[in-house]
């Protein structure tokens, strides 16, 4: 008996395609506008992070979420909710205590998973196009393993998007009192985007209902589940609304601090 395999009488032998894909329609340009916009914002993050100036509007308590909460001791004094515990080096983010969980928040996220692994990575880059590796681990080595921890760097990112909210409430108590003004519209819509984006997360999804076996017998949670749901769908939708509204804020908050134009004021 030997190996070959047999196929019934009659049927076709499968056709030999020698192109890596059959499709003719512009696959390519989801991973090319994910690599340009990722890139752009990486950049432009970078950058700011770095800058350590024009961060905080001191006559109506702006700070910008790229600083919050400043723990070098270059920080201006209003800027610190935590003190100012760190030295101040160029190399060292002014925002450092919380920087580095936001980031690894984002890099962990399952779209943003999907999102590097298919541009960046071409892993693969669209359906129906081969991927450009030769092997495949899954995320059972280092460094993918620690994509597993993404559960825990949801509470962070909770902790932090509580902060941000505290900031914008601070924002409308400045020096001279109550105030209210266009920044204060930009700090709340991107606390509001950071907060659906954050519970909209799927590990606040499994936390909030996953465990539970009958919904019956928890109707607050069931309520609370079948909302995370709905922002859960849009999930994708929500990563690229936060970061366009993070950069937005702080290009308001630096243009503010900066000089550049002045706040439009509609109360104080």
């Amino acid at each position: 008996m030997t190996s070959t395999a047999t196929r019934p009488r009659g049927a076709r032998a499968r056709a030999a395609i020698a192109a890596k894909t059959l499709r003719t329609d512009r696959w390519w340009f989801a991973p090319l506008i994910t690599v340009i916009g990722l890139s752009a914002w990486v950049a432009y993050a970078t950058v700011r992070v770095f800058m350590h100036k024009w961060y905080w509007v001191e006559q109506y308590h702006y700070l910008t979420p790229f600083y919050s909460p400043c723990v070098t001791d270059r920080c201006v004094e209003g800027a610190s909710h935590f003190g100012r515990f760190l030295p101040g080096w160029w190399i060292i983010p002014d925002a450092a205590l919380t920087l580095p969980f936001l980031l690894l928040f984002r890099l962990t996220c399952y779209y943003y998973r999907k999102a590097y692994y298919r541009s960046f990575w071409l892993s693969p880059p669209a359906c129906a196009v081969p991927d450009k590796h030769d092997s495949y681990s899954g995320e059972t080595r280092f460094p993918l393993l620690g994509q597993n921890l993404h559960r825990y760097f949801f509470y962070a990112a909770a902790i932090i998007s509580l902060i941000n909210t505290w900031d914008a409430v601070l924002a409308f108590h400045s020096p001279e009192g109550f105030g209210f003004g266009l920044g204060n519209v930009v700090l709340l819509v991107n606390v509001v985007m950071l907060w659906a984006y954050t519970i909209s997360c799927h590990s606040c999804r499994h936390i909030i209902g996953g465990r539970l076996k009958h919904f019956s017998k928890h109707p607050v949670r069931y309520k609370a589940w079948t909302g995370v749901s709905w922002l859960n769908v849009r999930h994708m939708q929500l990563a690229w609304i936060t970061l366009g509204t993070l950069a937005l804020t702080d290009f308001y908050v630096m243009a503010v601090a900066a000089g550049w134009f002045n706040d439009l004021r509609f109360i104080n």
